[in-house]
């Protein structure tokens, strides 16, 4: 990722303008063991508690590794119940990387957020339905797979 994906502009600014990157090296002592990094590159999203809320292996290039940090991001207000920041972030990935990778889970979440910020269930069937539609062999349209039930 050093060769590729670090030094292109758009990581730069993404990090720069949205993450506080600490960067160790493999097998550095005790972080390593503490957060049982086996492989690398191994990026892990922490909030500022140290607690861990997502986690990628291997390469990504530019266009994956900025929505994988995204949902990160946002998973991070997620478990901490901030959902109107989980639902920006997660727009923001929805609307400028809606083909990658993440963007299965992405919508899982969002319709999830939307349901505990709101109360109102339909958000879970459109995510289930988008899911469906667009991703009907991921782990997360079998996931929402109840919430056609709604």
């Amino acid at each position: 990722m050093d060769a590729v994906t670090y030094p292109d502009d758009r990581v730069v600014g993404f990090i720069d303008e949205n993450i506080i990157p600490l960067r160790v090296k493999y097998g550095a002592e005790p972080l390593t063991n503490d957060f049982n990094v086996k492989w690398t590159p191994t990026i892990i999203t922490l909030d500022a508690e140290g607690i861990e809320h997502h986690r990628t292996v291997g390469f990504f290039a530019p266009e994956e590794l900025i929505p994988s940090m995204l949902l990160g991001i946002a998973k991070v207000s997620f478990d901490t119940n901030r959902f109107d920041d989980a639902l920006m972030n997660l727009d923001r990935l929805l609307k400028g990387y809606p083909e990658s990778d993440s963007s299965p889970e992405a919508i899982y979440l969002r319709g999830v957020s939307l349901y505990k910020n709101t109360d109102d269930p339909k958000p879970l069937k459109k995510a289930y339905e988008k899911l469906r539609d667009k991703y009907p062999a991921s782990e997360w349209t079998k996931r929402a797979y109840p919430y056609r039930l709604l």
